[in-house]
């Protein structure tokens, strides 16, 4: 049986950035205007649950004496890094409405941060437009 280390090493870094293959198979599937209003809507959805839930981001959450938040590496826009209270933070910050301002400024905080978002914004606008009669040619 394989370890989880030898599994990873198999893999090539692929169980973290399969986001970024979806993204490059919805743009061919925009491009090609072969794929259905289905595909493209699937892949959107594959897309922006990668850039919220396992995207490699900056965590910045709300740390005391420091302005900038925690500068760990966290998985997706929506979850923290390793510490265990910085895991759920950030989703918490979006049902609490003094907390709602600080989230949606992390979203642009650093370039990485930003590039996930555009993607997560743009996919969530591609599985939109997949239902938009004629838009997508099946």
């Amino acid at each position: 049986m394989a370890t989880s280390a030898a599994r990873s090493v198999r893999l090539g870094g692929l169980r973290q950035w399969w986001g970024v293959i979806a993204a490059a198979l919805l743009i061919a599937a925009w491009v090609n205007k072969a794929a259905g209003p289905a595909s493209v809507a699937v892949l959107s959805g594959l897309v922006l649950i990668w850039c919220f839930f396992q995207a490699p981001v900056t965590c910045a959450a709300p740390v005391r004496g420091r302005e900038d938040g925690c500068r760990n590496n966290a998985t997706g826009l929506l979850m923290g890094c390793h510490i265990r209270q910085h895991r759920w933070q950030k989703l918490k910050m979006l049902f609490l409405r003094r907390q709602l301002r600080a989230f949606f400024s992390g979203l642009f905080s650093d370039g990485k941060a930003a590039l996930v978002t555009l993607a997560a914004i743009g996919s969530f606008l591609s599985g939109i437009a997949a239902f938009v009669p004629g838009l997508v040619v099946g």
